[in-house]
């Protein structure tokens, strides 16, 4: 299986990288994706990667989160690194009206400017949006093109939502929220092809069912995996096969 979306390079990890990696191995993760937050994060996620080379890959991005009245400066840090190496993804990236709200445009400014990036270099772009579904899908469909795909991480809107989504080209980014009792997420994605859904763990965040609360990690894949295959009626083995394939797909990867 792959996580498509893990932050193992954050501070909960830096005392045990390597068993972290080694349990998600045990329990058939083969491939993390690494998805960026800002300019702080750089130097820890290259270090993993260079640990890891045959399964930790990094992404690049600007978190909405971290977009400031600073965030062109930023985004030029961002650029940069776009000419110096490759890059799995473009990501994390997208909105985010939880939080704060004092910085909605320049989000939407930061996220335009990445998708126009994700354009140029033909990489899947991976899009946050707590608090801000419908302005995420707005932005993409208003800026959308050709080969334009990537993934709406942490899916947890409407049927409705979702078929925009996936009619777009992207992907449903399902991680531990499905697990919780009362998410209702199974009942909306029951209805959606499991050629459109993506695993992902958010790792430390939103660890799944029985392990809520503590810290999550890529092995807890087969915990989400295993919830989707009672949604989708079918064995945990064709929810693997599909949403790696489907991982592959976004990712381009061989």
């Amino acid at each position: 299986m792959i996580d498509t979306h893990a932050h193992i390079y954050l501070e909960q990890f830096k005392e045990d990288w390597k068993k972290v990696l080694s349990a998600a191995i045990e329990s058939s993760v083969t491939k993390i994706y690494m998805p960026n937050i800002d300019a702080s994060t750089l130097d820890t996620m290259f270090a993993l990667e260079g640990k890891f080379p045959d399964q930790c890959y990094s992404m690049i991005g600007l978190h909405p989160c971290s977009v400031k009245a600073d965030f062109e400066q930023e985004l030029k840090i961002i650029e940069n690194w776009l000419g110096k190496r490759s890059f799995a993804g473009i990501g994390e990236t997208g909105t985010d009206l939880y939080w704060d709200k004092t910085f909605r445009h320049q989000q939407i400014e930061s996220l335009e400017i990445q998708v126009n990036w994700a354009k140029i270099h033909d990489l899947p772009i991976i899009l946050h949006s707590r608090d801000s579904l419908d302005l995420s899908i707005q932005i993409i469909e208003k800026n959308h093109s050709e080969g334009l795909s990537g993934i709406f991480h942490c899916f947890t809107g409407s049927l409705d939502q979702a078929k925009r989504i996936t009619d777009l080209g992207f992907y449903l980014g399902i991680g531990g929220v499905v697990t919780f009792k009362n998410s209702g997420l199974g009942s909306t994605i029951e209805s959606i092809p499991l050629e459109k859904i993506v695993l992902e763990t958010d790792s430390p965040y939103l660890t799944p069912h029985p392990y809520r609360g503590k810290r999550n990690e890529p092995a807890y894949i087969k915990l989400i995996a295993q919830r989707l295959s009672e949604i989708y009626c079918t064995d945990i083995s064709e929810i693997a096969e599909k949403t790696t394939y489907n991982a592959r797909k976004v990712f381009k990867a061989k």
